[in-house]
C-alpha cells in the first residue's frame, strides 16, 4: 500500500509537472502571432454567448454536441447525394441497355441497306459529273452565245434609240467572232463555223443599225448645238472595223458641220452673236481693216474650234491614216466659207481703200494665212483662197504704188526757191513712212519684212530719184548739187528709221557723197579764184620741168603771189566771207559742216602745193620765205 501510495504520489507529481509545463508553454506563447489559434478562439467565441464558469465547464460537451450535429447534417446531405447518384446509375444503366439495343438494330439495318448505299454513292458521283458538264456547257454558252436580252439590245427599236448597252453587246459579238477562230483550230470546227456565221449576221445587222443611228446624230450637229454626244464618239470607235461606213459617217459629219459653219458665218456677218453681242460684222464694213480683221478672226476661231471638235469626236479611234482623214474633213467643213469670204474681201480690196490700208490688208491676210495654216494642211481650199486673196491684195498694193510713182514722173515739179524737197517728194516719203510703219502693227514676221521692204523700196525709191533728177535737170551745177543733196538727205533720213534698208541707204549715201563732192569742188574753186591762186594752181598742174622756172609764167610771178598772200591773210581773218550762197540752202547742219571742212581741206592742199613750188629753188622765186611766210600747218590750224 505504501508502494502504491508512493507510485500514486509520483504520478501526481509527473502530471503536475506536465500540466505546469503545458501552462508555461501556453503562457509563453504569444497569441497575437499565432493566426491559427486566434482563428480557433474566434470560432469558440461563438459557442456561448457569455464567458461564465458553467459555459467554460461545458465547453467540451458543447463542442462534441456541435460536432455531432454537423456530422448528422453531413450524413443527411450525403444521403440525398447517394439517392441522386443511385438514380443516375439507374438512368445510365437504362441508357446503356437502350444504346445496345439501337446498336444491334443499326447493325442489322446497315447489313440490309449496304446495296442501297452503294447505289446512292454511284448516283451522287454521276450527279456531280453531270453538274460539272452543265457548268461547262453554261460557260460555253456564256462565252459563245448571246442571251435573249442581248439579242434584243442589238435589234432596232421603233424610236431608233441607242444606249451604252448596245456597244457592250457589240463588243461581245466581236469577241465571240474572234474567239471562234480558236474553235476552228480544234476538233469543234462545225460548232465554230455555225457560231461564227451567227455572230457575223448579228454583227452586220448591228453595224447597219449603228451606221444609220450615227448618220442621224451627225445631222443634228448644227452650229447652235455643237455639244458632242459621248455615244457618237463610241460609235465612230466601233465603226473603225468598217472603213466604208466610217468614211460615210465622217463625210456626213463634215457635210452637217459645213452647213452649220456657213450658216454661222452668215449670221455673224448679218445678225451678230446671241442677243446682238458681239455686233454684226458688216456694221463695220465702212472700216476695211476692222471688217476684214473681224471676218478673219472669226474664221480662225471657227477653224480651231472645228479641229477641236473633230479631235474630240475621234479621240477613241486609232485607225491608220486617221490624221489625214481629219484634215480632209476639216478642209471640207471650212471649204464652204471660201466663197462668201473671198467675195467680201475682194470687194474691200478693189474699192481703192488707199495704199496704206492695202498694205495693212495684205499683211493681215498673210498673217492669218500663216496662222490658219498651222491648223489646216497645205491642201485645204480655205488656205488656197486666203493665198489668192493675199496675192490679189499684194498685187493691187504694188500696182497702186507704181501708179502713184508714175503720176509723179508725169507731173514733175520744179525745185522750190530754197532748193528743198518738193511737195510731191514729201508726200511720197510720208506715204512710204506710213507703209513701213504698218509692219509693226500688222504682226508681220521678220522674214516677211526682210522680203517686203526691199520690194517696196525698189517700187518707190527709184522713181523718186528719177523724179528728183528730172526736176533738177535745168539747174546750175551748184544749185543742182544742193537740191539733189537735200533730196537724198531727206530720203536717206526716212529710210534710216526702218530695218532691212541697208542696200538703199548705201546707194543713197553714195549719191549724196557725189553731190557733196560737186559742192566741195564748187566751194573750193570759188575760194581759190577769189584769192588769186587760180592761175598759179592751174599753171602748177600743167607745169613741166623742161618749160623753165615757174616764176617765168604769166600770173605766177612774185607780184601775183604777194597779191594772193594779201587776199589770203584777209580770208584767214574771216573765212566765211567767201562761202557760196548755195551752201546755206543745205537742210542738214552736218552736211554744211562737212562742206566747209572738206572745202577748207582742199584749200589747204592747194596752198601746200603752191608753198612747195615757191620754196623750190628750181622755180626761181627770190626770197621765198618772205613771199609765203605762213607754212601749210599754220594755215590748217587757222582754217580747220
Amino acid at each position: 500500500m505504501a508502494i502504491e501510495k508512493e507510485q500514486t504520489g509520483d504520478e501526481k507529481g509527473q502530471h503536475s509537472k506536465l500540466l505546469a509545463k503545458k501552462l508555461n508553454k501556453i503562457l509563453d506563447t504569444r497569441l497575437e502571432n499565432d493566426k491559427e489559434t486566434l482563428d480557433a478562439l474566434k470560432s469558440l467565441s461563438t459557442f456561448f454567448p457569455e464567458n461564465t464558469l458553467r459555459a467554460r465547464q461545458n465547453l467540451r460537451s458543447d463542442i462534441e454536441k456541435r460536432s455531432l450535429a454537423v456530422n448528422k447534417e453531413f450524413l443527411s446531405a450525403f444521403q440525398e447525394v447517394k439517392e441522386a447518384l443511385d438514380a443516375v446509375c439507374d438512368d445510365v444503366q437504362a441508357m446503356n441497355v437502350c444504346c445496345q439495343d439501337m446498336t444491334d438494330r443499326l447493325q442489322a439495318t446497315k447489313s440490309q441497306t449496304h446495296g442501297l448505299i452503294s447505289q446512292t454513292t454511284k448516283l451522287q458521283s454521276e450527279s456531280h459529273r453531270i453538274q460539272m458538264r452543265q457548268e461547262v456547257v453554261q460557260a460555253f454558252l456564256d462565252t459563245f452565245q448571246l442571251k435573249p436580252e442581248e439579242v434584243k439590245v442589238l435589234q432596232e427599236t421603233r424610236d431608233g434609240h441607242l444606249d451604252g448597252n448596245f456597244f457592250k453587246v457589240l463588243a461581245k459579238v466581236k469577241r465571240i467572232h474572234k474567239d471562234c477562230k480558236v474553235l476552228l483550230r480544234s476538233n469543234k470546227q462545225t460548232a465554230g463555223l455555225e457560231i461564227m456565221e451567227s455572230m457575223a449576221l448579228h454583227q452586220e445587222a448591228a453595224y447597219e443599225r449603228l451606221y444609220r443611228w450615227t448618220q442621224g446624230e451627225c445631222r443634228l450637229l448644227n452650229f447652235e448645238t455643237s455639244d458632242l454626244n459621248p455615244l457618237v464618239c463610241q460609235a465612230f470607235e466601233s465603226l473603225q472595223d468598217r472603213s466604208v461606213l466610217f468614211k460615210y459617217c465622217l463625210d456626213e459629219y463634215g457635210t452637217a458641220r459645213r452647213a452649220a459653219v456657213v450658216r454661222g458665218f452668215i449670221d455673224a456677218l448679218t445678225r451678230g452673236g446671241p442677243g446682238g453681242m458681239p455686233r454684226p460684222i458688216e456694221l463695220h464694213s465702212h472700216d476695211p481693216l476692222r471688217y476684214t480683221g473681224d471676218m478673219l478672226a472669226w474664221l480662225h476661231q471657227t477653224t480651231a474650234s472645228e479641229k477641236e471638235m473633230i479631235e474630240a469626236l475621234l479621240k477613241k479611234c486609232a485607225k491608220e491614216g486617221l490624221d489625214e482623214e481629219k484634215q480632209q474633213t476639216l478642209s471640207h467643213i471650212t471649204e464652204g466659207l471660201c466663197r462668201p469670204l473671198k467675195m467680201r474681201v475682194e470687194q474691200v480690196i478693189t474699192s481703192e481703200p488707199g495704199d496704206v490700208v492695202l498694205f495693212r490688208l495684205t499683211s493681215l491676210l498673210k498673217f492669218y494665212h500663216h496662222t490658219i495654216g498651222q491648223v489646216l494642211n497645205g491642201e485645204a481650199q480655205l488656205l488656197s483662197t486666203l493665198k489668192e486673196i493675199y496675192t490679189l491684195s499684194q498685187k493691187i498694193f504694188y500696182n497702186s504704188l507704181t501708179c502713184h510713182c508714175n503720176r509723179l514722173l508725169e507731173r514733175v515739179e520744179l525745185p522750190p526757191a530754197d532748193l528743198g524737197a518738193t511737195e510731191a517728194l514729201i508726200q511720197t516719203l510720208a506715204l512710204l513712212r506710213e507703209v513701213l510703219s504698218c509692219q509693226d502693227a500688222c504682226l508681220v514676221s521678220v522674214d516677211d519684212r526682210k522680203q517686203d521692204v526691199p520690194q517696196i523700196l525698189s517700187t518707190v525709191v527709184e522713181p523718186l530719184l528719177q523724179m528728183c533728177h528730172v526736176s533738177a535737170s535745168k539747174l546750175a551745177p551748184a544749185d543742182m548739187a544742193v537740191y539733189l543733196a537735200n533730196c537724198m538727205y531727206i530720203i536717206h533720213s526716212t529710210l534710216a528709221l526702218f530695218e532691212f534698208t541697208d542696200k538703199q541707204l548705201e546707194m543713197l549715201q553714195a549719191q549724196l557723197d557725189a553731190h557733196m563732192d560737186t559742192l566741195v569742188s564748187e566751194q573750193a574753186s570759188h575760194i581759190v579764184s577769189h584769192l588769186g591762186m587760180g592761175a598759179l594752181y592751174s599753171a602748177l598742174q600743167e607745169y613741166q620741168p623742161k618749160q623753165g622756172p615757174l616764176s617765168a609764167f604769166s600770173g605766177c610771178d612774185a607780184f601775183a603771189i604777194q597779191s594772193a598772200v594779201g587776199q589770203l591773210d584777209s580770208f584767214l581773218a574771216s573765212p566765211d566771207t567767201l562761202t557760196i550762197s548755195q551752201s546755206a540752202l543745205l537742210l542738214s547742219a552736218s552736211l554744211k559742216q562737212s562742206l566747209r571742212q572738206r572745202s577748207m581741206e582742199l584749200l589747204c592742199s592747194v596752198y601746200e602745193n603752191i608753198y612747195d613750188a615757191v620754196h623750190n629753188p628750181s622755180h626761181g622765186y627770190p626770197d621765198s620765205q618772205s613771199l609765203l611766210p605762213r607754212t601749210p600747218e599754220q594755215v590748217k590750224n587757222l582754217l580747220l
